[in-house]
């Protein structure tokens, strides 16, 4: 049983802020007001300098800030005055934070020569110059939107990894999974793809494609990306192709079918690392209603379809030598429409920008075909469960409350039962922030998965199968 001081209802509501909590916000407002000095236009002299300047100060002022607020109470998880902060309750700032975030998001992927990008052979200028020295040090070439994109990607999920992991110190689970998160990021998303294309020709670009298996890689069946890997790609091309056929057809089920789906969307996965890290103040926004879950299941799926229609007229296209399926052009009614709602709008504008409206899980939950494949084996096939100890739930509504996929945890917890959900990423927030030990993460034998009267989607309300 954990300390009662893990109950967020038992700690008072901390009175504002120290020096040090202060000295940590603004050694990170001048990394911040250095980009945001940029992204309006400025160009830097010494870039490489600014620049420095600016990820390292963010860094470390998110550090100190971190350390100062979780070093000095109680172990345990706290979410005290969540409901009531402006920031992570929809309020002006929370609206402010969404806005700026989609904003972004939109230059990003339609209009980068806002964000400063080259145009006609200039020189970048603005946010993308600043980076520069930075991608001319791994590439010998000029920054592109995507490599300012990821180099800020990888910067939160790093520092506020950090945070995370000073949050729920006591944890040991939390701890290793955020570990591993900082560290598929950084290298395996980020150095290592990075190093590789510095040392890549232009045909060998893919490289850098490390996460290459579909559905998550939309475009991986694509004529352009097949003809890349196995024409022009030579070896190294054919040895992409075979793996990410590999980790679709054969490695992706096996370990799902083990430890569930979490070892990738909470271990693996940038966007799930984002979403963990810096999307963790809002993760209790996710809706919880039976009528969420429904649409849930019908928009998930949903794309699934898609990109199952898309990648079948894309593979017609390749091997008919084709441009049109069913009479229809496949670049422009299936590839470019998917890539555009799907690829861009779909995960990037809604799926980071509303974080501070929906939840950071929006694209997780409602939208990633990749999700979506492997929550259909962890439902119907996986050794993967949450066990709920229902004599020890006081129904305190933490589990719920902290599920960043909108599962009423409390349901299932107060009928004993075991949570089998296609959706749940295994983050295991919700047995961290239970105050009597009552759900446990569990890999067993699939007989003893679901216990009997499981729970079904009412109309109003979740009720028992007594049939």
């Amino acid at each position: 049983m954990k300390d009662q001081d893990s109950l967020s209802i038992a700690q008072p509501h901390p009175k504002g802020i120290d020096f040090i909590q202060k000295l940590g916000l603004v050694i990170s407002a001048i990394g911040i007001l250095i980009l945001l000095v940029a992204w309006g236009g400025y160009t830097f002299q010494q870039n490489g300098l600014f620049l420095s300047l600016s990820l390292g100060t963010i860094f470390l002022g998110t550090v100190i800030y971190a350390a100062r607020t979780y070093l000095t109470q109680p172990a345990g998880i706290h979410n005290n005055g969540i409901w009531q902060k402006s920031f992570t309750n929809r309020g002006m700032w929370g609206w402010l934070v969404g806005i700026v975030l989609t904003g972004f998001y939109v230059l990003l992927y339609w209009y980068p020569q806002y964000l400063g990008l080259a145009q006609n052979g200039e020189q970048n200028k603005g946010l993308v110059a600043l980076f520069d020295p930075l991608s001319q040090f791994f590439k010998g070439q000029p920054a592109s939107q995507w490599f300012m994109y990821g180099t800020i990607y990888t910067l939160l999920i790093c520092s506020l990894g950090i945070k995370f992991m000073l949050k729920y110190r006591d944890n040991r689970y939390q701890a290793i999974r955020t570990l591993v998160v900082i560290v598929s990021q950084l290298f395996l998303a980020y150095l290592i793809p990075e190093i590789l294309e510095g040392f890549s020709d232009s045909n060998h670009y893919f490289a850098k494609d490390i996460k290459n298996v579909w559905p998550l890689n939309y475009y991986f069946f694509q004529d352009w990306h097949l003809n890349n890997m196995l024409e022009h790609g030579g070896n190294l091309g054919m040895f992409y192709f075979v793996v990410g056929l590999f980790l679709f057809l054969v490695f992706t089920p096996i370990i799902t079918y083990y430890v569930g789906k979490r070892w990738y969307c909470s271990w693996v996965c940038g966007c799930g690392g984002l979403a963990e890290t810096a999307g963790d103040p809002y993760r209790h926004l996710s809706s919880k209603k039976i009528s969420v879950w429904k649409l849930e299941r019908w928009m998930i799926h949903g794309v699934m379809v898609l990109v199952f229609l898309m990648t079948f007229a894309s593979l017609y296209g390749y091997f008919t030598n084709s441009v049109t399926f069913l009479g229809l052009e496949i670049y422009a009614y299936f590839q470019r429409p998917y890539g555009f709602l799907i690829g861009a709008a779909f995960s990037g504008v809604v799926g980071v920008g509303f974080y501070p409206l929906l939840g950071n899980r929006v694209w997780c939950r409602f939208g990633c075909p990749m999700a979506g494949y492997m929550g259909i084996i962890q439902r119907f096939k996986s050794r993967f469960r949450i066990t709920t100890n229902g004599g020890q739930c006081i129904s305190c509504g933490n589990c719920s409350t902290y599920c960043e996929m909108g599962i009423d945890v409390r349901a299932y917890a107060q009928k004993g039962q075991n949570i089998v959900r296609a959706s749940c990423v295994g983050c295991g927030v919700c047995s961290a922030v239970c105050p009597r030990g009552v759900l446990k993460l569990e890999n067993g034998p699939e007989e003893v998965r679901v216990k009997d009267n499981p729970i079904l989607i009412g109309k109003e309300e979740i009720k028992m199968d007594v049939g």
